[in-house]
Formats: structure tokens, sequence, C-alpha cells
């Protein structure tokens, strides 16, 4: 093979390889998702095998797109292993825990709900809250806590 060949295929492969990047990097804020971090987790125990776990967390949404929340859970993985997933209190009764629980301190952040928005290029501060059928120091062991959030359009974040 000549030194021509070889030449003409590296100068083809790279503006091969900047056509691809340029393509990725131009459709970057079309690819729905959701970025954030856990702040604070709370636990306020309600007998010696149920919990009530309270999470701040802070949510940024990087893309073009509106997020839109259709669903969302709460998983914990406690010390023994197996994950655990809790059932989700809604808004209103979170205000009334929060109104009557003293226990579990100042309520920082609104709650998320089904049906809330988060816009384009958006950070948000929210709160979620889930009963866990597990005991304080179990919750309190755990392995990992997970939200997953999903999008009227399907898309799925995790934040841990």
């Amino acid at each position: 093979m000549s030194k021509q060949f070889w030449t003409f295929l590296g100068i083809g492969l790279a503006v091969v390889a900047v056509a691809i990047a340029m393509t990725l990097w131009g459709t970057k804020g079309s690819h729905l998702e959701l970025d954030g971090k856990i702040l604070k987790v709370r636990v306020l125990s309600l007998n010696p095998n149920a919990s009530i776990v309270v999470v701040d967390f802070r949510a940024t949404n990087p893309s073009d797109l509106l997020f839109v929340v259709k669903n969302v859970t709460m998983t914990l993985t406690p010390g023994t292993g197996q994950p655990v997933d809790g059932t989700l209190i809604s808004k209103y009764d979170l205000e009334n825990v929060f109104k009557y629980e003293k226990l579990l301190g100042e309520k920082y952040n609104d709650a998320l709900s089904i049906g809330d928005k988060i816009a384009r290029h958006q950070t948000v501060d929210r709160m979620v809250a889930a009963r866990f059928e597990l005991g304080e120091p179990v919750i309190d062991s755990r392995q990992s806590l997970k939200l997953q959030f999903e999008d009227m359009d399907g898309a799925i974040a995790v934040i841990q």
C-alpha cells in the first residue's frame, strides 16, 4: 500500500470522526435527562417495624426539553441487601406529617408530586417521602437510597 493511500485514509477517518462528534454535540439538548443529588435524609419511626423516610434533593434538567413527572419511586437497600420499595406519601399528607410530627424538623422544600414540571435548564430543590415497613435502625444502616423519576414521555432519571 502506498503512502498516499494511508494519508487519504487517515484524512477520511478524521473527517468522519469530526462529523459524528458534531452530530452528537449538536443534539445533546434533545436528550431528556435529570441530574441531581440527595441533600438530606430524615427518618421518623412510626413503630418498631415501620418508618417514614423524607428525602430532600436537588434536581437539574440540563436538556432543552420540559421534564413532567409521571411517577416517583423510592427504593432503599438495607444492610442485609434486598432492595425495598417504599409507599410514597402524597403532597397533602406530607404537609400534615410536618404539621403534627415536629420530630422531623423544619420543612425546607416543597414536595414533588405527579404532574410537577422541571423546566429546561432549571434546578429545583424538592422533597419526597415514603413509608417503609422497616425499623429505624435498619434504615439508618442502609447500603443505598435511590429516587427514580419517570417523565410523561417515558424517560427515567435516577438520583442516588
